[in-house]
């Protein structure tokens, strides 16, 4: 990390677009610091570094697409998932995919190891000019240039209208067809899917919108009908890459000075659609997978909207350990944790330091710069490590500041940390142009959609911990610009070696991106609207896929019977389940809403325009409420839609159903229990 000559590195000044750290701050970032290299010792003897080999460019562009669920450009294997994605893809989306592949192509072609596809096969682009290259057209996005078309990539830059179907996705057959449709690759490449048909959109790429909108979210109040000239809207309807071309070049970003008052911050407030909004925790597993993965192309696209690479260098890796509490990565945490609670998200031995620390430590002054006693935290770490899982561990022996110093240590010594450092040196060279505050907060929100179930989930609980802290600032006199000075280089932290001047533009950027966290906590978490959309593109894409394919029919066929044989009883059950009636059996607009804890019977309702998910749930508290423990019951009930184009989501209590029953008429309608955090 830092040495002592840092302080003699060149200082940032506040004209740039990170927040500089004042001599307070960088007081408390040096002793923290040092804090650090006192502990790291025992850590690197106990923590195993795992072989480093050197890799190349094409290696890493190989790893990218992987990780956005397209290995099948790699593989060449006919996976219907990765095919479906391609088809969902936006304009700027298309081509970072297109030049990622590109690179890989290139350098695989180089070292001779294996004969790849051209690009062109992928996407099936007609032969263009020399040294029209894909470089070229990502540095195009932002001028007038014409609009190249891709197969596979929506014509419409983003979401679907309010009131549009998705149910006109259809297959390429090869042959020519009307506008909108492209021509299935020759034998050897990849089949794509036909586009959706184009849409009339505004010159910004987004929707004609066919409803206003309703309500709007706030980072500091939830629902707010009235906005003040000095807030900002903010649209989870378009895409951000898309956003971002539609700014001309001329039109450069200005330098704005950023200040230590939180009240410097953007307010922003969220439109909110007929849709509602969604949070990470409301939609399946499966489907926050395919967010995670349409994130990372975004969050490259974005980047590549402003000419800066998001380059993933390789950083020296951590062999975590399978045992104890420290150095654990925290999917072998919650696998342990829930064995004992199976809906845990979040570690249970970080949700006892945030106890602790609740109890007595809120109003205790430098709550997070103190370091407690050396002797104790050590003492206390080995008995975590040794007796956490057995429920052994003694807490009431703990008192605040050395659960405050634990949960430093805790995310120290993840063998990667919280927040992927790697992406650090974009987020540098992007905030030192000094874009606005909304431009930050985007790509800090594909950041945060791109993370892993188990870092987002401990990222949200972490934040929503230092805003109680940060809330008694009066008394404990941490404030957000403390939190996030003291704690930046616990979150983002670097096993390679960097030069003083680079490890204190890490730290910068580093806690200015806390920062951003802790003032954005109540709207960072919510999932863009264009990004459910395209998940929900993509299910139908798959679906449609299977149905085409023969083979496939023919083993799904194989294994339902194979699930009749095996269990009799579960195939009974699914074959009365309301998914497999048809859709005859519903007149249109009726939707039947199961709601299984607090009714026997199922309940027919006609939706309107004005019918949303509270009323829905108001109705069965009415009908089926006889005492004031079922209305409290009934509180904590939620309406999902299952099924259809969408795994599962948990509707806002302000969706508009009939919009949802346009857009997915095949879901079913359940009311359960909303899962705590």
């Amino acid at each position: 990390m830092l040495s002592n000559e840092s302080l003699h590195s060149p200082a940032f000044n506040r004209s740039n677009s990170q927040a500089s750290i004042d001599s307070t701050s960088m007081e408390d970032f040096l002793r923290e610091i040092e804090s650090i290299k006192e502990s790291s010792m025992r850590a690197q003897e106990e923590q195993i570094p795992a072989e480093v080999k050197p890799v190349d460019e094409g290696e890493l562009e190989a790893e990218w697409l992987q990780d956005v669920g397209l290995s099948t450009l790699i593989s060449g294997n006919e996976e219907e998932d990765g095919k479906a994605l391609l088809s969902t893809l936006t304009r700027t989306q298309a081509a970072a995919v297109k030049k990622r592949y590109n690179t890989y192509t290139q350098t695989m072609r180089k070292k001779n190891k294996q004969s790849v596809r051209d690009v062109r096969d992928i996407f099936g682009v007609s032969e263009s000019p020399p040294g029209d290259t894909c470089d070229n057209h990502t540095a195009q996005l932002d001028g007038p240039q014409e609009e190249k078309e891709l197969p596979g990539v929506m014509k419409t830059s983003d979401s679907l209208p309010d009131d549009a179907s998705l149910n006109s996705i259809a297959l390429s057959d090869g042959s020519p067809d009307e506008e909108g449709s492209f021509t299935v690759p020759r034998s050897g490449s990849v089949s794509i899917l036909e586009t959706i048909p184009a849409l009339p959109v505004h010159s910004n790429g987004s929707p004609d919108p066919g409803q206003s909108v309703q309500n709007a979210v706030s980072d500091d109040v939830y629902l707010e009908k009235n906005i003040p000239p000095e807030t900002e809207e903010l649209s989870f309807e378009v895409s951000y890459s898309e956003m971002v071309t539609e700014i001309p070049k001329r039109n450069k970003f200005k330098k704005s000075e950023f200040k230590k008052e939180d009240f410097a911050l953007t307010k922003f407030i969220v439109q909110k659609t007929r849709f509602g909004l969604t949070e990470a925790g409301d939609l399946s597993s499966e489907d926050m997978k395919k967010i995670r993965h349409l994130s990372l192309i975004e969050l490259t696209a974005f980047f590549d909207a402003f000419g800066i690479q998001l380059k993933r260098n390789k950083t020296e890796r951590v062999k975590g350990r399978d045992t104890g509490i420290f150095g654990v990565p925290l999917t072998v945490l919650l696998d342990n944790d829930r064995k004992k609670d199976p809906g845990v998200k979040v570690p249970l031995v970080l949700q006892k330091f945030f106890e602790k620390v609740e109890e007595s430590g809120l109003e205790s002054e430098g709550i997070f710069r103190l370091s407690g006693c050396t002797a104790k935290v050590k003492q206390y770490r080995e008995e975590l490590d040794a007796k956490f899982n057995s429920d052994k561990f003694k807490w009431d022996r703990m008192c605040h500041r050395e659960a405050a110093v634990m949960l430093k240590a805790f995310f120290r010594e993840l063998p990667t940390s919280l927040f992927p450092v790697e992406y650090i040196p974009a987020f540098i060279t992007l905030m030192e142009r000094g874009p606005p505050i909304k431009v930050q907060f985007q790509a800090l929100h594909l950041m945060v959609m791109a993370l892993p179930d188990a870092n987002r989930d401990t990222a949200q609980a972490l934040m929503t911990f230092f805003n109680k802290v940060i809330a008694n600032e009066s008394k404990n006199r941490m404030s957000v610009w403390n939190i996030s000075t003291v704690m930046a280089p616990n979150l983002f932290f670097s096993r390679s070696k960097h030069s003083d001047y680079e490890e204190l533009q890490l730290a910068n950027t580093a806690a200015h991106i806390i920062r951003l966290m802790l003032k954005y906590q109540k709207i960072l978490w919510k999932v863009p609207s264009f990004l459910i959309m395209q998940v929900r593109r993509m299910n139908e894409a798959t679906m449609l896929l299977k149905k085409q394919l023969p083979s496939v029919r023919k083993l799904l066929r194989r294994k339902t019977i194979e699930r009749e044989v095996i269990s009799p009883k579960t195939s009974k059950v699914l074959q009365k389940s309301p998914s497999s009636r048809r859709m005859s059996d519903v007149p249109e607009g009726v939707i039947r809403v199961h709601a299984p804890l607090l009714s026997k019977v199922s309940m027919a309702i006609q939706l309107n325009s004005h019918t949303k998910a509270k009323d829905i749930l108001a109705k069965f508290q009415y009908e089926n409420s006889y005492g004031s423990s079922e209305c409290i019951k009934i509180q904590n009930q939620r309406l999902y839609e299952i099924g259809g184009n969408i795994g599962q989501h948990c509707l806002d209590p302000d969706a508009y159903i009939l919009d949802v029953y346009h857009v997915n008429p095949q879901a079913e309608w359940v009311i359960k229990p909303q899962p705590s955090f």
